[in-house]
């Protein structure tokens, strides 16, 4: 059984290491920019797991051939929302795969909220569950102000 000690919300790629350097996530653009894939940069303070469209910053960024420009809207996107979560996705438009082929996780808030199993009886004595996301619990705006 996998477990997450370290409590923090664990989606994509290298989500069980300890959060990539600048210097590791520039090699990972590199690859993925040596495979053909485009990059894009992506923003949100509802980490749900069912919530996989995240706000996109900027434009996807095709044709592009060095990391250095995915850092910088990286670096953008982080003086914009610094609390936070940004994963950069990595689409592979090969004709028969068209999807994303790497995601993961570079910026985080302060703070992680986290999720409650919310428990609901039902008709027949079965039972219901949902993830409940903390992040919700206040206004969209008033997210991770501290």
């Amino acid at each position: 059984m996998m477990t997450n000690p370290a409590g923090r919300v664990t989606q994509g790629q290298f989500s069980f290491l300890p959060d990539l350097s600048d210097a590791e996530i520039t090699q990972q653009i590199a690859y993925g920019l040596s495979k053909g894939y485009a990059w894009s940069v992506e923003y949100t303070d509802d980490p749900h797991p069912r919530n996989t469209y995240w706000e996109m910053f900027g434009m996807p960024m095709f044709d592009l051939e060095d990391a250095a420009g995915v850092m910088m809207e990286l670096k953008a996107c982080r003086e914009t929302f610094p609390q936070h979560y940004i994963r950069l996705m990595a689409f592979d438009s090969t004709r028969g795969i068209e999807s994303i082929a790497m995601s993961f996780i570079v910026n985080r808030p302060s703070t992680e909220p986290g999720f409650g199993l919310v428990r609901q009886e039902a008709d027949g004595r079965s039972m219901r569950y949902t993830v409940h996301s903390y992040a919700t619990d206040r206004p969209e705006a008033e997210r991770y102000t501290g």
